[in-house]
């Protein structure tokens, strides 16, 4: 053990006592290398990104033809793909990944195709790497089948081949759900042309997650720097599943399990004004370019408690965790570490140390993902 000044290893240990029992009151995670090698669950992961070399080479491509849309999420690609450090990481689904795992004590990831995902490449590839994207992921659940999960890509541009797509996905692939990278050139799927692939994950028992991409119309995010995790992200997925919700979606199939990240980008903090200003969109005449009104069954707080299932990718903090699982309660709450974005021995080691009960704890880091996303015992 090293010596402080002093030259003692009783001040050392204090030092670290004191430090450890301060970041614990005030909700931070304690030092690295505290993480719990004999905790009584598994650590399952559910919002860790992916993607291959067809996909980053079809987004670059279209990219630099000339021909693309001014769309914000590809040049966001564009980005990603000139970081190489990430992209070994993102491309790998062998033995870094499972490394990394290894050193953050994660059991099981479930695998989500990185944003943007095929939703911004050239009209008519997105659902043929929807179908590469799912035999490689497919492939790495069969080869590592304790340690990966999948979700399914699909292209919603595609309506016919998303559902064709998911049908094979879901069926016989036997993957655990479907990721959706937010919105496509400003469409959401609230939009009714798109309900087809809601009713066909709903009719598989199939979650969907809505993972964030660049907000649509992003310059004035990108001026202040909230092009991100800052703000755009957040935002882009707020819309998209409040649109959800006033679309009358969950009335129209009340079994649909929606599921979103970093605690539910803030949304649960809502619920009370929500409810209280749901008259401002409920059965209003002329949303959404002219459609009759949507009157919805239940106030807006119904859906976030019956439907909607958040996760607690990249906000490793205790007060935020436990007041989700206060207001949604505590089975509408999973773990996620946002791999390779985000990952910390120190984030891991505060869900360790989260002063709920075992059980809680239990559902929260594994339970719950094992029943939203119909994961293997």
């Amino acid at each position: 053990m090293p010596l402080l000044p002093d030259g003692s290893e009783k001040g050392l240990k204090g030092h670290f006592e004191e430090d450890f029992s301060v970041r614990t009151r005030i909700g931070l995670a304690p030092r690295a290398g505290h993480i719990d090698r004999s905790a009584p669950y598994k650590r399952i992961a559910t919002e860790e990104a992916w993607t291959f070399p067809a996909l980053v080479d079809a987004q670059m491509k279209y990219l630099q033809s000339g021909a693309a849309p001014d769309d914000d999420s590809l040049k966001m690609a564009g980005l990603f793909a000139r970081m190489p450090s990430l992209q070994e990481m993102l491309l790998d689904l062998g033995d870094l990944r499972l490394s990394h795992m290894d050193e953050f004590g994660i059991d099981r990831q479930l695998l989500l195709l990185t944003a943007p995902g095929v939703q911004v490449v050239k009209p008519g590839e997105g659902t043929p790497l929807s179908r590469e994207a799912n035999d490689i992921a497919a492939d790495a659940c069969a080869r590592h089948p304790d340690r990966f999960s999948a979700l399914a890509a699909f292209d919603p541009r595609d309506v016919a081949g998303s559902v064709k797509e998911l049908d094979r996905a879901l069926g016989t692939l036997k993957l655990n759900g479907a990721v959706l990278n937010s919105h496509w050139q400003g469409h959401y799927i609230d939009e009714q042309e798109y309900w087809p692939i809601l009713e066909a994950l709903e009719a598989h028992d199939g979650a969907l997650y809505i993972h964030p991409t660049a907000p649509f119309n992003a310059p004035h995010y990108e001026t202040r720097g909230f092009f991100g995790a800052l703000g755009g992200f957040p935002h882009d997925v707020w819309l998209h599943t409040m649109g959800l919700i006033f679309s009358g979606a969950f009335d129209r199939f009340p079994k649909l399990k929606l599921v979103i990240g970093h605690l539910g980008e803030c949304l649960p903090l809502h619920l009370y004004r929500f409810d209280w200003m749901q008259g401002n969109a409920d059965n209003r005449a002329g949303l959404r370019g002219g459609q009759p009104p949507v009157k919805l069954q239940h106030p807006v707080s119904h859906y976030f408690r019956n439907n909607i299932w958040v996760t607690t990718s990249g906000v490793g903090w205790e007060p935020g965790i436990k007041f989700c699982m206060d207001v949604l309660g505590p089975e509408r709450v999973l773990y996620a570490m946002d791999y390779p974005y985000q990952q910390s021995s120190d984030e891991v080691a505060a869900y360790d140390r989260l002063t709920i009960s075992d059980e809680h704890k239990k559902m929260l880091m594994e339970g719950n993902a094992r029943r939203v996303f119909n994961l293997p015992a």
